[in-house]
């Protein structure tokens, strides 16, 4: 994709998959607009990309004087600011005042600097446990956080921005995504990268509940391409679009796998109790984003695992300096 001569503002760009996608939107010859508060991302996630053609805005989303500024002259957008799903247990109002509000704002913002994509990035906890599987978009939505609930408003009211004015938006759900730069520490920790570390320090892994759970895990780079690809592609305006791997597997298993990464069988596992609206069960059908854009995941879970381990491996930092941050039960003190 060639994106010479185009302005793209990213709103959370300095996250996991904010940072990534701003990396291939570089390489495909944008010029970039980050916008990121760094309350979860990194400044240094963009260090060996930020210059002339690629600038970061320590901004709030919610700060919309500076919003309806750094739209002007801006051709499309890619809305990925957020807070997550364990913020949400411990902060439900500040995570729909982002999540939501936000979103809602954003868009008038957008629709007034008369910006020719928006693309809403959203998560599959919109969808809650599958009643069914795979998980098509059509899926029944019936979220079981007050983050995948302000997810799915934000959703509703992209729809309705193209329903009601014609607005070109494009609404994307990931599904669980893994790999470098994911977030292991605070309220944004996450099980791939927790295990990975916890594992390579010599410490148990944590399963909440019985493991039993699944999860339908996505190597970034994989995310990061479909999101860009369905957000500009010529077929996909007014459309709401899986990107996941199309596999699911069980938490215990995803223990075994990591494992057999980090070449130790006897890596323990202890079991916490259940986490408060923990989704049963995820597993996508990506066959919309098949057929309007031919998507396909290029890294397998093994590929994607070792991938991270070699990332973290690189850091110069021990697993158990990487580690200082981390809260096993993220979702019970505010950071």
């Amino acid at each position: 994709m060639n994106l010479a001569h185009q302005t793209i503002l990213v709103t959370g760009g300095a996250g996991f998959i904010g940072s990534e996608l701003c990396r291939q939107l570089k390489t495909a010859g944008a010029q970039l607009r980050i916008v990121d508060n760094l309350a979860n991302g990194k400044q240094e996630n963009l260090t060996e990309i930020l210059d002339e053609q690629c600038q970061l805005h320590v901004t709030d989303i919610r700060d919309y004087g500076a919003m309806e500024s750094l739209l002007q002259g801006v051709d499309y957008v890619f809305h990925l600011a957020c807070l997550g799903v364990r913020h949400s247990i411990h902060s439900p109002v500040e995570n729909h005042e982002v999540n939501a509000a936000a979103t809602l704002h954003l868009l008038g913002l957008a629709r007034a600097a008369g910006i020719a994509r928006f693309v809403y990035v959203s998560s599959s906890e919109v969808y809650g446990t599958a009643q069914s599987v795979p998980q098509p978009e059509s899926h029944p939505t019936y979220p079981m956080t007050v983050y995948g609930a302000a997810k799915l408003a934000g959703e509703c009211y992209t729809r309705a921005y193209h329903r009601t004015y014609d607005f070109p938006t494009v609404v994307i759900r990931p599904f669980n995504s893994y790999g470098p730069r994911s977030h292991h520490e605070g309220d944004s920790g996450e099980v791939i990268p927790k295990f990975l570390l916890r594992t390579l320090a010599g410490k148990p892994m944590v399963i909440f509940g019985d493991g039993t759970q699944t999860r339908d895990f996505t190597f970034v780079s994989d995310t990061a391409r479909g999101i860009i690809e369905a957000g500009l592609a010529a077929n996909t305006v007014g459309e709401t679009i899986n990107i996941g791997s199309g596999f699911e597997i069980a938490i215990n298993d995803l223990a075994d796998e990591v494992r057999n990464v980090t070449a130790t069988p006897n890596a323990e596992v202890i079991r916490e109790v259940d986490r408060p609206g923990d989704v049963l069960r995820l597993f996508s059908d990506t066959s919309k984003a098949r057929s309007l854009i031919g998507f396909a995941p290029r890294v397998s879970l093994n590929e994607g695992l070792s991938a991270l381990l070699a990332w973290y491996q690189s850091q110069g930092r021990t697993p158990d300096e990487l580690l200082q941050n981390e809260v096993v039960k993220n979702w019970e003190v505010k950071p």
